[in-house]
């Protein structure tokens, strides 16, 4: 979450007029994330999220979005549907950007996982999965294998000035990577593909919200664990591993879609291309985020350092990572 767009009191009182939630109490930008402009905003009647969709997140993929929202609404899963206003629409129109009212959810989103919490986010990952086995729509993942090499040549010989050396030792590890990528006959289905801690709401040890699927695809199910293990089982630098965390996450998962000894073994792979993903991602927000906005920039090495715990071999090839 972030803010790239103001919206004005008098805007938003209009924009609520559409939806039958009350009055404007108080609103407030939340700062964290790089993907949209997001508010906390009270009323009368109860607590919201307003998203406003910055240029990442297309207009046209937010059928997509919010339909498999409510998909796994309807499935029981904790996740926050959008509002429909009076005419029974969820996608609107906000200071020139696309816009919805989001329903809130309870709970905190934790900064230090134990494993029993990493074992409760895998379940989820795995009941998410398990709900999605009818969803009707596809959509390519955006941000998938195929978009990281253009990535990475778009940061091109800036990717240096983050960290001497990481032009070379990224486009080497991306050939590796690519080189092995798993097969396509390994299950693919909606996955979440961005289920860091701060996008999973809990309660103590229990999951009470799935949120921010603006980066959801039809991709690799092992992929999106991948992601969700090289997220939740390092310290915020990517120099702790906790071995603990990670083996509870893919535990509590297998609690609900037992993995296959091929697929357990090509989690690997796909961790190691979570961990450039991110880097690659994240080092084009930090050579590109506008210098007023009102956003938290997240470190691309923090990704980076972690191909050590996922292939060594790879690492010890590396002079940023030696």
């Amino acid at each position: 979450m972030a803010v790239y767009t103001h919206v004005s009191a008098e805007a938003l009182a209009e924009f609520l007029t559409r939806f039958d939630v009350g009055e404007p109490v108080s609103s407030k930008g939340i700062a964290e994330g790089v993907e949209n402009s997001n508010y906390l905003v009270d009323t009368t009647q109860g607590r919201f999220i307003l998203t406003l969709y910055e240029k990442r997140v297309a207009a046209d993929d937010l059928p997509y979005f919010m339909g498999l929202l409510d998909h796994l609404a309807a499935k029981g899963l904790p996740v926050p549907p959008a509002i429909k206003d009076r005419e029974g629409r969820e996608i609107h129109e906000l200071e020139g950007r696309p816009a919805c009212l989001i329903q809130f959810l309870s709970g905190v989103s934790v900064s230090h996982p134990t494993a029993a919490q990493a074992r409760a986010a895998g379940e989820a990952l795995g009941d998410m999965h398990r709900a999605v086995a009818d969803f009707p729509l596809d959509r390519p993942n955006t941000m998938g294998v195929d978009s990281w090499l253009p990535l990475f040549e778009k940061c091109g010989n800036s990717l240096n000035d983050i960290a001497p050396g990481l032009y070379d030792d990224l486009g080497f590890a991306l050939d590796e990577t690519l080189s092995a990528w798993p097969a396509e006959q390994l299950d693919r289905c909606a996955v979440h593909a961005d289920l860091f801690p701060d996008n999973v709401l809990m309660l103590g040890d229990r999951v009470t919200g799935l949120i921010d699927f603006y980066f959801a695809c039809t991709d690799l199910r092992i992929y999106d664990l991948a992601v969700a293990q090289t997220a939740w089982a390092f310290d915020a630098t990517g120099r702790r591993f906790d071995r603990a965390v990670a083996d509870a996450l893919t535990e509590g998962y297998e609690s609900r879609f037992p993995l296959s000894a091929y697929e357990r073994t090509e989690v690997m792979t796909c961790a190691v291309g979570s961990c450039i993903r991110f880097t690659l991602s994240r080092a084009w927000d930090w050579l590109n985020t506008p210098a007023d906005a009102l956003v938290t920039r997240k470190d691309p090495l923090a990704f980076w350092r972690r191909v050590k715990v996922y292939d060594a071999d790879l690492a010890s090839r590396l002079k940023t990572l030696a």
